[in-house]
């Protein structure tokens, strides 16, 4: 049996990329400086018990043991798929070539032995509440802590409602309780759960996590109350075991979006762009999808908004199968309208509020047709389809049983590559028959202009190619998507993140 030391770090440079003979123990790479224990752990639970960690702050980097290697290959094949993401940084993890991992008593791993104790207390491991493990990492004994959390949400570049709130918190138990209200302009929320040890459990699981993509993100502390004194269930606050409580002076049935929006002095109509600078594609996309979907949080975001209203469109050349296949590079798109009276607007509704954002995020003042698209948040919660025998020419069109959707497969590779338009597609499924020539050829025809061609030299069922702008490579990706290519291969296209 191999097994790794603490302190006997020079070992570990076989471990950089070993393509993974499965082991229970996974080696964490790139890291943010500032991780803790509890963060790492984190990453693991979803999956099993952790036996062993193993810190390397320096490099980065982290051991994780499992107790089982069933439960380190379900960590690894998931994480290959959905990238996990802390704090902008995306993590990489594989086998590790120890089958165990061996400790020592140097600081560092007497911090991390304190929080593996804290986290199998939590989770029934026989620790019980020994306030003397959980204190070297600044935990109490978990039978003494309070059940309320206070929880502040920063980066608050989208409304987040009490019932999103709701939501996530009662991944982990019943919520009794919530208060929300704004403080030092800061949103800020009191979550009461039945009693302390859940409280914890939700607070290592959602501390430092962003509600939506790259924003929203959770600082999550225990409250010096132990109990919430509810008055009014509205949207405000919520006491889920009265549900006789008077709504109080609130309006209820204000429009969410907007009363939020009113609530954190956001304009609603320039969220897209706030968003969109953010930079949010790179490497920050699979970010939160990824920490969303391991939660369970995927689908919240946007508290149910996935219709999206897309304007400045060209009437003349525009089609409800051109929006489908461009805002499906971002979602699986369910359907399309084409506003019958006013045909520069469209609906489109995608099949989650977490797609909705992606696609605004990437796609508002993209160029289409010689226009810059704008997308904003629709209020309507689904696209109507005409009733029968009123057809509206082909402008309504209904996708949700379509073949083209890129990610009805849960955990889908497709989520991990999910780029901003650029100028350079990738090109899959490519059969052997087929040269470079040909599809230079096909994507010229269109009248746009090829700059370069590659084919991966590894794979030459993959190629990119370079297109003599971002815009031109927008109306290939949607004319060239699917397209035949004989032998039962049909091209897929998507926007790339590397350049020839």
């Amino acid at each position: 049996m191999s097994s790794a030391n603490g302190n006997d770090s020079k070992k570990f440079k076989g471990d950089i990329r070993s393509p993974g003979v499965p082991s229970r123990v996974v080696h964490v790479r790139k890291l943010p400086n500032d991780i803790n224990e509890a963060e790492v752990i984190s990453l693991g639970l979803p999956f099993g018990k952790v036996t062993n960690l193993l810190m390397l702050k320096g490099k980065n980097q982290a051991f994780l043991e499992l107790n089982s290697e069933e439960c380190a290959q379900t960590m690894v094949s998931y994480y290959s798929s959905v990238t996990p993401v802390i704090r902008n940084h995306p993590i990489f993890m594989q086998y590790s070539t120890h089958k165990e991992l061996k400790t020592d008593n140097s600081p560092n791993q007497v911090r991390a032995q304190a929080a593996l104790q804290a986290v199998n207390a939590l989770h029934g491991g026989g620790m019980g509440g020994m306030a003397m493990a959980g204190d070297a990492v600044g935990m109490v004994g978990a039978g003494t802590q309070s059940p309320v959390l206070r929880v502040i949400v920063e980066n608050l570049f989208y409304p987040v409602t009490l019932d999103v709130l709701h939501q996530i918190f009662s991944k982990f138990g019943t919520v009794l309780k919530i208060i929300t209200f704004t403080k030092n302009n800061q949103f800020q929320a009191l979550v009461q759960y039945a009693d302390g040890m859940t409280a914890q459990h939700a607070k290592l699981s959602l501390d430092s996590q962003n509600i939506y993509n790259a924003c929203c993100t959770l600082r999550i502390s225990f409250s010096k109350l132990t109990s919430l004194n509810v008055k009014y269930n509205n949207d405000k606050s919520r006491d889920y075991t009265r549900p006789d409580l008077p709504t109080g002076d609130s309006q209820p049935s204000l429009d969410h979006q907007a009363m939020a929006a009113a609530a954190f002095g956001l304009s609603m109509p320039g969220m897209p762009g706030g968003l969109a600078s953010l930079g949010v594609g790179h490497g920050g996309v699979a970010a939160a999808a990824a920490a969303a979907s391991r939660l369970g949080l995927s689908g919240l975001a946007a508290g149910g908004h996935n219709v999206l209203l897309v304007s400045n469109l060209n009437p003349e050349s525009v089609t409800p199968h051109c929006l489908f296949i461009l805002f499906g590079v971002y979602g699986d798109v369910m359907r399309v309208k084409i506003l019958f009276n006013k045909k520069e607007n469209a609906l489109i509704q995608m099949s989650d509020g977490t797609q909705a954002q992606l696609a605004m995020s990437h796609l508002n003042g993209q160029r289409l047709h010689g226009r810059a698209m704008r997308v904003t948040l629709s209020k309507h919660t689904t696209v109507q389809l005409p009733r029968e025998g009123h057809e509206d020419q082909g402008l309504t069109k209904d996708y949700s049983n379509s073949p083209l959707h890129r990610f009805k497969k849960p955990g889908s590779k497709n989520y991990s590559n999910i780029f901003p338009p650029s100028a350079t597609l990738h090109l899959s499924n490519i059969p052997p028959s087929v040269a470079e020539d040909d599809l230079r050829g096909l994507f010229a025809s269109s009248g746009a202009t090829v700059k370069a061609f590659k084919f991966f030299q590894k794979d030459r069922k993959m190629a990119l190619i370079q297109m003599g702008s971002v815009e031109e490579a927008i109306e290939s990706l949607i004319e060239f998507h699917n397209h035949d290519l004989g032998e039962n291969h049909h091209l897929r296209v998507s926007f790339s993140k590397s350049t020839i």
